[in-house]
């Protein structure tokens, strides 16, 4: 995860998390991410039921047999606090072997702070599944995995100077699968409803990228003339 040094707003920085040729498409990419979730979180708000495509889709998920379900609850495991810190340590620890105290902090904060924002929505959408205690949208597994895969995606585009087209979709196609893996074990579990996993993609899309502006504006910052 090496990187070169970059122009950011006409200083010269260390290389940035968020590239600057991808800001603007991924800004368009957050704001449409969280017009997604509010729209799912205010059609599905107190529900304690899965919705017409939600039973569409449960159906064909839910219950499978070995090995996929083998697959599933090995995928959840990754979303669960164990899981989750094997992959953050992993992630950091090959970090700060590079150098790389931006990317460090990003794959720390963003999927950290995508899961604790889908903790708050939880209550204000007050969708439940497996009973009233089980709050369901969006789904924080799929937050997490989402935002930790977009996250590398980021770093990965910026390390190979990738342009605005390519970079963006890496970094949407890394989203996109993370979050397919992980919506479908929730859903083969029966965790979640599709929706809520839609909800979770959404909001680690939404909140990643500005994550990641903010670690680039404190850190050049902090030291204008790093690198």
């Amino acid at each position: 995860m090496g990187g070169t040094v970059t122009v950011t707003d006409g200083k010269l920085t260390a290389a940035a998390v968020l590239p600057v040729v991808m800001r603007g498409r991924l800004a368009v990419v957050a704001v449409l991410a969280s017009l997604v979730v509010l729209l799912l979180g205010v059609r599905y708000a107190g529900d304690s039921g899965p919705g017409r495509t939600d039973a569409r889709i449960g159906e064909a998920a839910y219950g499978v047999g070995a090995p996929w379900w083998h697959l599933a609850h090995a995928t959840d495991f990754l979303g669960d606090p164990g899981g989750a810190l094997l992959l953050l340590t992993a992630g950091v620890v090959g970090c700060l072997r590079a150098r790389r105290t931006r990317a460090a902090v990003l794959l720390l904060a963003g999927p950290g702070l995508a899961v604790g924002v889908t903790r708050l929505l939880k209550p204000l959408a007050a969708r439940t599944i497996n009973g009233d205690d089980n709050l369901a949208f969006p789904s924080g597994h799929t937050a997490f995995l989402t935002a930790f895969a977009l996250a590398l995606a980021l770093l990965a585009a910026g390390r190979s100077g990738l342009g605005p087209t390519s970079g963006t979709v890496l970094a949407l196609a890394a989203a996109s699968a993370a979050g397919a893996l992980m919506g479908w074990a929730q859903v083969a579990t029966g965790a979640h409803y599709p929706t809520d996993t839609v909800g979770g993609c959404c909001t680690a899309l939404a909140v990643v990228p500005a994550v990641a502006w903010a670690v680039d504006r404190v850190a050049d910052a902090r030291h204008p003339h790093d690198g």
